[in-house]
């Protein structure tokens, strides 16, 4: 192994965190990995867009959220719901992303918010959902507005 280090070009490629647009810290996954060796550069996942886009303010500019946002406000009867994992795993979505976006429609008028809410078990420590569904149910007192809908396991909701 030595020699064929010395004697071939080679590099290290790392595979989790800023280095393949995740938050620091965050691992990687296959998909990830071969968007990035495929790219040839940093491409800035999902997460880490929503994250900035919230933090910045730039969501509160964003067309399609306004329409969203402007046809739930003159419509008072119709509510808007968010589906997804309720989890911190960060691989398909984070629990802080959820309460921003609930915390920005509530402030921008929005009153009527379900969550269904998709329970991990595998980004996170099986059985943890207990925490994380009292988390949300404090989360939604604080803020004001929304409660949860459905509860459901991720194997039936998003099982590929």
């Amino acid at each position: 192994l030595t020699q064929m280090m010395a004697e071939n070009p080679h590099a290290l490629v790392k595979t989790s965190g800023e280095a393949v647009g995740l938050p620091e810290g965050q691992m990687g996954t296959s998909e990830v990995g071969h968007l990035n060796i495929g790219a040839g550069r940093v491409v800035y996942q999902s997460l880490v867009r929503i994250s900035k886009a919230l933090e910045s303010g730039e969501i509160k500019n964003n067309p399609v959220f306004l329409e969203l946002i402007n046809y739930l406000r003159t419509n008072n009867s119709q509510a808007l719901h968010f589906m997804g994992l309720l989890s911190p795993g960060g691989v398909h979505s984070h629990t802080q992303q959820l309460y921003q976006f609930i915390r920005l429609a509530a402030e921008m008028g929005v009153k009527n918010i379900f969550i269904h809410a998709f329970l991990d078990g595998r980004d996170t420590p099986p059985a943890s959902a207990g925490g994380y569904l009292e988390e949300l149910e404090m989360k939604l007192k604080e803020i004001g507005v929304g409660q949860v809908a459905t509860v459901m396991g991720r194997y039936y909701a998003m099982d590929r």
